[in-house]
């Protein structure tokens, strides 16, 4: 996320980041589940750096969470550490209300047992799955291995409904060419998850935030991840 996330701002706010404790060899679940453990220490570990906005940019471990856990623990952090919190699956549930969205086909790089995770976070979010879309890395389910090439050709093949907002999910898989490419070739609303964390973190800064492909000119601020 962090190279997608610096060519959004684009030098507009002050990036920083921290990361989650690294536990090779570990289950995927319980690593994803150790993310969301930690999460308020990792927030500690930026110490008396001013920041205006935060975003747990990992997606993965909310779905092992309900929306309502999710978006009550982001409220809990935000109140403790005195700025807004978001998680990136909260940062979409927030960019799909602003823009009135309520149906998307879901293109997941994950695992099967994880995209099954991620369909029954968004259907209890109210948010209906027209299409889910599986995104594999050659033969693999590996988000940070999937090209632009393979996700665009995925996706033209599942040929998901013109009219139906295509959500990325997925911090770690490369999509802002995709979203170029998708976008040039037919006429369709794509959202990603880090194009909702920093369209959130803008806003939530109170930055004036339009939406688009990518942020608009804006004062800097300092944001985290």
């Amino acid at each position: 996320m962090e190279p997608e996330f610096a060519r959004l701002l684009d030098a507009r706010a002050d990036l920083h980041v921290t990361r989650f404790p690294v536990r090779p060899g570990r289950p995927l679940a319980e690593r994803l589940d150790a993310y969301n453990d930690a999460l308020p220490d990792m927030i500690r570990s930026f110490g008396d750096l001013s920041l205006d906005a935060l975003v747990m940019a990992c997606s993965g471990s909310r779905y092992l969470l309900g929306p309502a856990d999710d978006r009550r623990q982001c409220a809990e952090l935000s109140a403790e550490f005195g700025l807004p919190v978001a998680s990136a699956t909260e940062a979409i549930r927030c960019a799909l209300a602003h823009l009135g969205v309520d149906e998307v086909a879901l293109v997941s790089p994950y695992q099967p047992w994880l995209t099954a995770c991620a369909e029954r976070f968004w259907a209890a979010a109210g948010v209906r799955i027209a299409q889910v879309v599986a995104v594999r890395a050659g033969t693999r389910f590996a988000p940070y291995e999937v090209t632009t090439d393979q996700l665009v050709a995925q996706l033209e093949q599942a040929a998901p409904p013109r009219d139906t907002a295509l959500l990325l999910t997925g911090t770690g898989m490369r999509t802002l060419r995709a979203i170029d490419l998708l976008t040039s070739r037919a006429e369709r609303l794509v959202l990603t998850a880090n194009l909702c964390s920093v369209w959130w973190a803008l806003t939530s800064a109170g930055l004036p935030a339009s939406w688009g492909r990518t942020a608009p000119q804006t004062p800097a601020q300092s944001v985290a991840t």
